[in-house]
């Protein structure tokens, strides 16, 4: 890979000599504006806004514009003369926990590279280090005319510098979040939970650019005399403004992602499972403790009636005893 900038990483008094490698590329498929009439390409040509004429490359200078739209000319030597000690070193000016870095911040990726047989030790000291600290470096650097921030971090056995955007240049989030005061329910949750735990992980590098894929296709297919790729089939349009059912939403997303894996497609379980057990909970335990006072009162009357009868019963055979005379033996006759 071809190196961007020659440098040397310092840290503390040790200097390493790197060269800086771009780690990303863009596999967009770009597009040339034409002529729709005859295909002709469109090209900008660079014209003095004074006197009309075309200005070649080596004839344009920089200059800035102030608040009265004056130009200010500023050369290259201009801004060689300012001191900028990370003109040609990554300076690291601290080691912070990976997890301090806001993702908000990050920029460019780049590749450091050890240049030259010396720097292999002292590169792969600084490389080992970060693994056992499990810390990244903050550092600055100066590419392209001006000073930036970046982070070094490990990625396998190569270090790695990621440009970092100043704090002032993060915007805040005011005003994006939304203004309308919102209850979401703790079904809705159970659903979004379920739909978070079916779709599960993802392999990275598995995934790919369906629509650059869709775009080299038509190319194909119109390069080879065709007319292209067939639109596609209406389908539904995204929400928009439009108020969806979020609970239905959830549940057909959720069954949809188990169905592509291969799953049985229940959720009916999931959207009731809360409010149900609360709702059943409340009726049940009523009913049952009004059947058992009830039982229990019922069981009381039986026993004390119960009693009463036996001691009623008792009493009117005591006072038939008492009032019934008392009847003499009659004596049998003989037989002669």
């Amino acid at each position: 890979m071809r190196s961007i900038w020659n440098g040397a990483i310092s840290f503390g008094l040790v200097s390493i000599p790197i060269k800086l490698v771009n780690a990303t590329e863009s596999r967009s498929v770009s597009f040339r504006q034409v002529h729709v009439e005859d295909g002709g390409r469109i090209r900008y040509r660079k014209v003095c806004e004074l006197d009309g004429e075309e200005v070649a490359p080596a004839e344009i200078g920089k200059a800035y514009e102030d608040a009265d739209g004056t130009m200010i000319p500023i050369t290259d030597e201009d801004l060689a003369a300012l001191p900028l000690p990370t003109a040609k070193t990554i300076e690291i000016v601290a080691f912070v926990p990976a997890g301090g870095i806001d993702p908000l911040q990050m920029d460019a990726a780049y590749y450091l590279s050890a240049n030259g047989v010396p720097a292999a030790k002292p590169y792969t000291l600084l490389r080992e280090a970060l693994k056992r600290s499990d810390r990244v470096a903050v550092v600055k650097y100066a590419l392209r005319g001006r000073e930036r921030l970046g982070m070094l971090r490990v990625v396998d056995d190569v270090i790695a510098m990621h440009g970092l955007l100043w704090p002032d240049e993060i915007r805040a989030p005011e005003g994006v979040a939304p203004e309308t005061p919102v209850t979401v329910r703790d079904a809705e949750l159970d659903l979004a939970d379920a739909l978070m735990a079916t779709l599960g992980e993802v392999d990275i590098d598995a995934l790919h650019d369906d629509y650059r894929e869709a775009v080299e296709e038509m190319i194909a297919a119109k390069a080879a005399g065709g007319e292209g790729v067939a639109p596609p089939e209406p389908g539904e349009e995204g929400g928009g403004g439009r108020v969806i059912d979020l609970m239905a939403a959830l549940e057909k997303s959720v069954r949809e992602a188990k169905e592509t894996r291969g799953e049985t497609a229940e959720v009916t379980d999931i959207t009731s499972r809360r409010p149900a057990k609360k709702a059943a909970a409340k009726k049940t335990a009523p009913a049952k403790k009004t059947t058992t006072k009830k039982t229990t009162a019922a069981k009381t009357t039986a026993t004390k009636k119960t009693a009463a009868a036996k001691k009623t019963t008792a009493a009117k055979k005591t006072t038939a005893a008492k009032k019934a005379p008392t009847k003499k033996a009659t004596p049998k006759k003989r037989t002669a």
